[in-house]
């Protein structure tokens, strides 16, 4: 036959746990009171763009930039590299070193950008030329190969008659690259045999004497 067990609590001890609850209670309510009262890092004062404000003299509550502000990476303190220029004189030497690497860069973004329009061998067949576009005049007309470097750089970077501006795609380094693939090309159809390196002109030699017998004189009937 079970027993019940019965457990009285003694009424110091229930008062402690009631006061113990309303003090909890207290706390949380002060917490959520004070959370209420201020809501200034919810909603600080603020203007939105363009809106109009009494505290300036001129009324905009937008700012313009101060003064001599350049944004990083857009300084621009050497007018040769930056406009091609010098005074109003397009510079003639190339304000970058040519190395392989930009010239591999060059020819890169010259067929991203130009081959389409000025083909990848420069005479201005491009694709979108075959298609009915407008054809630019070949790179390789006197006009044209008469052109200090600079000349071209201001066309990359300003547009020339139907051709747009390339400044948003081609950064001021990118710009020089092409200048000097599109020397590269210019000199690929007039280039003197002289100005070879030794062992190059070797080679040329040795070709034009090994095809002698088949690219000589014949007579046609």
């Amino acid at each position: 036959m079970r027993t019940r067990t019965s457990i009285t609590v003694s009424a110091p001890r229930r008062g402690r746990r009631a006061r113990r609850a309303l003090a909890g209670g207290a706390c949380v309510a002060a917490l959520l009171a004070l959370g209420g009262c201020r809501q200034d890092m919810h909603q600080a004062p603020r203007y939105d763009p363009l809106e109009a404000s009494d505290f300036f003299a001129d009324g905009r509550a937008s700012r313009g930039l101060v003064a001599g502000t350049i944004a990083r990476g857009q300084l621009r303190d050497d007018p040769a590299l930056s406009t091609g220029k010098q005074g109003a004189t397009f510079v003639s030497e190339m304000p970058v070193e040519v190395t392989r690497d930009l010239l591999l860069r060059g020819r890169d973004r010259f067929d991203v950008y130009c081959a389409p329009c000025h083909a990848r061998t420069g005479d201005g067949n491009g694709m979108i030329v075959q298609r009915g576009m407008k054809q630019p005049p070949s790179y390789h007309i006197d006009r044209l190969r008469a052109q200090p470097v600079g000349y071209f750089y201001d066309v990359i970077t300003n547009g020339f008659g139907a051709m747009q501006d390339y400044s948003a795609q081609l950064p001021p380094h990118d710009r020089w690259a092409v200048v000097a693939y599109l020397r590269v090309l210019q000199l690929s159809r007039h280039a003197d045999a002289a100005d070879l390196p030794a062992e190059d002109l070797a080679r040329l030699q040795g070709g034009e004497a090994a095809g002698a017998p088949h690219g000589g004189s014949s007579t046609h009937e």
